[in-house]
């Protein structure tokens, strides 16, 4: 049994079994299909029967006759192909918008589930990937879809039919050989055309791979606005970007030419294929066995059949390409997450808010571990701060909590809860983070506010804004909560963007609190405030606080030092200063600085 999967010049493969794989996405509207498929059948038929038309009208016209006997003749052929023609186009028409919600229902079910599928994959992807080229993948992915299943249904599979009517009907009228012609010339342009395609499909790839890396590049180039301008590498960029579009040229090139070559092959074909057809067609009506109308449904067939032929051949160049483009998506939506629900897990419950990390081990690759056997108890309702050098794994610890990655070794539990055992959506519910990079939605100040609760009420909305500190900034605004913030926040410095994550999550108020350098970005002046607010906030809540800045932590009820990925001490602010150790350090190293300043 041939496999339904056959092999690119790169080895990689393009499935036809894509087409089962679209079939559950065309049983929501099976009437719909069922319709559209009866009008393809009847258009066809009305467009068989137009060669008849011409050829009776042609043979009445060399008949003699009367004034009134020919008129009517005349006038009834006339209208007959009239009739014929009117039926062909609007059974058409109607066939595809029949078929238009059917593709448009398809296209918006599983461009929805990619979407959902990329936001259930894990952190690891998405530092992984290119958002251009991912977001071009998607764009190629649907469109082919559409493609496929509009041409695929109603283009190549009706114009096979139709060449079978049409060599039926010229075998039982005209024998074997003007029935062979079409068929031979049929089986070769069909044939051409593949080994054709299949040659020039490295060409088409290397014009997507290089439009994808021109697209990643311009993308993550305007991302980095401000990066660009502060090494005032705008010169660079635009090089690097024109070293891709010359690429891009050149693979469009060699596209062009390889088109070219099969254009001109399939060409060829139809040119003999018809000139063939005609010359016997002349040779039988000047020998007397066909007639004058026999010569004109000859050649109308032969028109009738390449035309759309020479459509196949365009239709078949672009269903390869549909392919591996619906090929990518579903490839896409095969990828595992590499943080996944077990079957039985259960809604997370958060009656006290106690975390414990139980010999917590963890590592981004084998070569470079981050935390070694961490073991940590957050009381319920507590503020634990967690310091240390950069790159000693406090953020890590935020990342583990929330389950973007899970460690290798040991346990993390909420009131006695593994985390590996609820669902994440649960769990992530339980949690409020407040970034030290906050990235904000190209949108109005409003609703990246009101991201943290979208069913927050207004007045939900005016108190979180109060507590963040965020209320004589809002009212300076020009358009208030209503000024857009700019792609990733732009418009907004970097102590307003970390105001509005600290709203966020006083909207969310979430049971547990994560504090990533949550006052970072802030003057001493905007600080204190803020600081008022969080322990407000902390009061009612368990907090864990990342911090670099140790002015800001002196109240915590733990303090943890993190050294080379292990607790190197832990206790209270006063407790610790009297150890003289590794705090004791870093705070006399940090009030140092302050006093030089």
């Amino acid at each position: 049994m041939r496999s339904s999967r056959f092999e690119l010049k790169d080895n990689q493969t393009v499935s036809w079994s894509v087409f089962y794989k679209l079939l559950p996405y065309l049983g929501e509207f099976k009437e719909r299909v069922a319709l559209a498929i009866l009008c393809l059948i009847l258009a066809k038929v009305a467009s068989v029967g137009l060669p008849f038309v011409l050829k009776y009208s042609v043979d009445s016209l060399n008949e003699p006759n009367t004034v009134t006997p020919f008129l009517l003749s005349a006038l009834a052929l006339v209208v007959a192909y009239g009739a014929l023609r009117f039926f062909n186009v609007i059974l058409g028409e109607i066939r595809d918008t029949l078929f238009g919600r059917v593709t448009e229902r398809a296209m918006r079910r599983l461009g929805l589930e990619v979407f959902q599928h990329l936001h259930a994959l894990d952190l690891t992807f998405h530092l992984n990937r290119q958002t251009g080229g991912l977001s071009r993948d998607i764009d190629r992915g649907t469109n082919g879809i559409s493609f496929l299943m509009r041409f695929m249904v109603f283009n190549i599979g009706p114009t096979l039919l139709e060449i079978g009517f049409v060599v039926v009907i010229l075998f039982v009228q005209y024998g074997f050989t003007f029935a062979g012609i079409i068929l031979v010339s049929v089986v070769l342009y069909i044939l051409f055309s593949m080994k054709a395609t299949d040659w020039r499909t490295q060409f088409v790839r290397e014009v997507n791979q290089a439009d994808n890396r021109t697209n990643t590049r311009a993308i993550d180039s305007l991302l980095n606005y401000e990066t660009v301008k502060y090494f005032n590498n705008e010169a660079y960029e635009a090089n690097l970007y024109d070293s891709n579009l010359a690429k891009w040229e050149g693979a469009r090139r060699q596209n062009r030419l390889s088109l070219f070559a099969l254009n001109g092959g399939q060409a060829l074909i139809i040119a003999s294929a018809m000139t063939s057809m005609m010359v016997l067609a002349a040779y039988e009506v000047k020998a007397g066995t066909m007639t004058i109308g026999d010569f004109v449904l000859i050649n109308a067939f032969t028109m009738q059949i390449f035309m759309p032929l020479n459509f196949l051949g365009f239709v078949y160049r672009e269903i390869r390409g549909a392919l591996a483009n619906i090929e990518n998506l579903f490839t896409l939506l095969k990828t595992p997450s590499g943080i996944s629900d077990i079957d039985s897990a259960h809604q997370l419950r958060v009656p006290q808010g106690e975390i414990v990390f139980t010999n917590v081990s963890f590592a981004y690759d084998s070569e470079r571990p981050i935390l070694q056997n961490i073991s940590l108890t957050v009381p319920a309702g507590a503020k634990v701060a967690i310091v240390g050098p950069s790159g000693s794994g406090k953020s890590t610890m935020a990342k583990l909590l929330f389950r973007f990655y899970d460690p290798q070794v040991g346990s993390i539990r909420i009131d006695g809860q593994d985390i590996k055992q609820v669902t994440q959506l649960s769990l992530r519910e339980h949690i409020g983070m407040v970034p030290q990079d906050t990235v904000l939605f190209n949108d109005t100040l409003a609703a990246n506010i009101q991201y943290g609760d979208v069913t927050s009420d207004p007045a939900d909305l005016d108190q979180a804004i109060e507590m963040a500190q965020l209320s004589q900034f809002v009212a300076k605004l020009p358009d208030g909560l209503s000024t857009q913030v700019g792609e990733r926040g732009l418009k907004l410095s970097g102590g307003e963007k970390q105001r509005v994550a600290i709203a966020r999550t006083i909207l969310k108020n979430p049971p547990i609190v994560i504090f990533d350098e949550a006052t970072s970005s802030l003057d001493s002046a905007s600080e204190q405030g803020i600081l008022n607010a969080l322990n407000a906030l902390a009061q009612q809540h368990t907090s864990i606080v990342i911090a670099h800045r140790l002015s800001t932590i002196k109240d915590a009820d733990i303090i943890v030092v993190l050294k080379d990925g292990q607790i190197a001490e832990q206790g209270t602010h006063t407790e610790l200063l009297m150890l003289n150790q590794v705090y004791s350090g870093l705070w006399q190293a940090q009030q140092n600085t302050q006093h030089d300043k």
